[in-house]
């Protein structure tokens, strides 16, 4: 039996009549079925009464990204700008699954917008429009961009710390590159503002944004990441390594081991 792979969804608006629907993307599901090695399970944004119904059926969670935002009022931060998507049933739903999920120890990797909530779950704050902000670099893809390798496609380096999580990973993935340096993709406007107490900085910007962390006391494996690793997998080992290493941490999760280390699941690959 493979690894359950609760996948995080958004309420968007489909057809002619904006009927809400329930949605993540497709690069979720296809890396979870490659990489992970599990069976992607779509969760919808049911609200905080899915989260004692779920939670124990699933083997590990991944938290999406997506072009809405986290409710400032989760953070205690000024209203969004006009025009900025919200999707607060899916705030009401992950929030307490995220704190949930770390408690129980399952292993959660966060992507982007599940980066964020991630922060915000735990305790931290964000900042809402990091473009905007003296000093910093405009992060933002325009959501009109067609071409996918534009969209997608390195934008800046990142610094990873020595003894990191994210630092081990990278030298289990075999790179020649130096971790101060590692290119990474952007499209987000959000970042960490004031970072969760329980979460550990693992990697930055070249402008000082928080583009890593851990939960530095989660019983389980338990990350994130502001880019989306998701979309270059195929072809990108520290992205593609990032991904097998929690579908380890899932697949023992779902034979009831504790997560094996990175070191024994490289040996072992």
């Amino acid at each position: 039996m493979r690894a359950m792979i609760g996948i995080s969804c958004c309420v968007k608006a489909f057809g002619i009549f904006a009927t809400p629907n329930h949605a993540a993307s497709d690069s979720y599901v296809r890396v979870t079925l490659g990489p992970i090695g599990g069976v992607p399970v779509l969760l919808p944004a049911a609200g905080e009464a899915l989260v004692p119904e779920i939670l124990p059926r699933l083997d590990g969670l991944m938290l999406t990204g997506s072009r809405s935002n986290v409710h400032p009022d989760h953070y205690q931060g000024p209203a969004h700008a006009e025009g900025t998507p919200e999707d607060v049933a899916r705030d009401s739903t992950t929030l307490p699954l995220i704190r949930a999920a770390i408690a129980a120890g399952l292993p959660v990797l966060a992507i982007c917008r599940g980066f964020q909530e991630l922060n915000v779950a735990l305790g931290g704050s964000l900042d809402q429009r990091i473009q905007d902000l003296p000093g910093r670099l405009d992060h933002s893809t325009p959501s009109d961009q067609k071409l996918p390798k534009v969209r997608t496609g390195k934008a800046h380096p990142v610094r990873l710390a020595a003894d990191s999580q994210l630092a081990k990973i990278w030298a289990a993935a075999g790179l020649r590159f130096r971790p101060e340096a590692v290119p990474v993709n952007s499209l987000h406007n959000q970042g960490i503002a004031r970072i969760a107490p329980r979460l550990v900085a693992e990697a930055w910007a070249p402008d000082g944004t928080i583009e890593a962390v851990r939960v530095a006391d989660a019983p389980g494996f338990a990350m994130g990441v502001q880019w989306h690793p998701e979309y270059d997998w195929e072809h990108d080992a520290l992205s593609r390594t990032i991904f097998e290493v929690f579908g380890a941490a899932c697949a023992d999760w779902a034979a009831g081991r504790r997560p094996e280390s990175l070191a024994t699941h490289r040996a072992a690959a």
